[in-house]
């Protein structure tokens, strides 16, 4: 039983004599071939020249400190939420009454992690965060040789008190 009319007549072509002896095939390939010697080449020497990035490149995530050395996310879990991979999980606790120079608010992330090989790096983190606690830099994620080394947690997200990131090309392209 035929359900449509939409099927095709297989014909059976012979093929020519050109056709069969394939030489024109090979010397069109051949063609190619030989003009891709003449190009330029793209291919940097990578640690020593670096290719130029765009402005609006997002790369590694960081989690920011205020001007005072306190941590900005509250973890109100908006970049959980908006994140399209699911990509960031968290869990939120209480601050102790001993690490009040620690955090801004009086909840705070005591787990926060990136999966970076879920993340798809759009950018919607750091539009989501209310706080601008979450960029994403123009640093590259590093390669590793384990799935377990792409989640990222707070030891390789927050930022350094004595070495800041800064943050502020990408400020121009979010905040307008």
């Amino acid at each position: 039983m035929q359900l449509t009319d939409r099927s095709k007549q297989v014909v059976n072509k012979k093929m020519s004599f050109k056709e069969r002896i394939y030489l024109p095939a090979i010397f069109g390939g051949m063609w190619i071939t030989l003009k891709h010697f003449f190009m330029k080449n793209n291919t940097l020497k990578y640690p020593e020249v670096q290719r130029e990035f765009s402005d609006v490149y997002r790369g590694q995530h960081v989690l920011k400190r205020d001007d005072d050395g306190k941590e900005r996310c509250t973890a109100c879990g908006l970049c959980a939420v908006a994140c399209p991979a699911e990509a960031i999980t968290m869990i939120a606790a209480e601050r102790k009454k001993e690490e009040e120079d620690l955090y801004r608010e009086e909840k705070y992330a005591e787990k926060y992690e990136i999966n970076m090989l879920r993340c798809i790096f759009c950018g919607l983190c750091e539009e989501a965060c209310p706080k601008h606690a979450i960029f994403l830099t123009d640093r590259i994620v590093d390669a590793e040789y384990s799935r377990e080394d792409f989640i990222y947690g707070k030891d390789k997200l927050v930022e350094s008190i004595d070495a800041p990131i800064s943050v502020e090309k990408r400020k121009v392209w979010t905040y307008q």
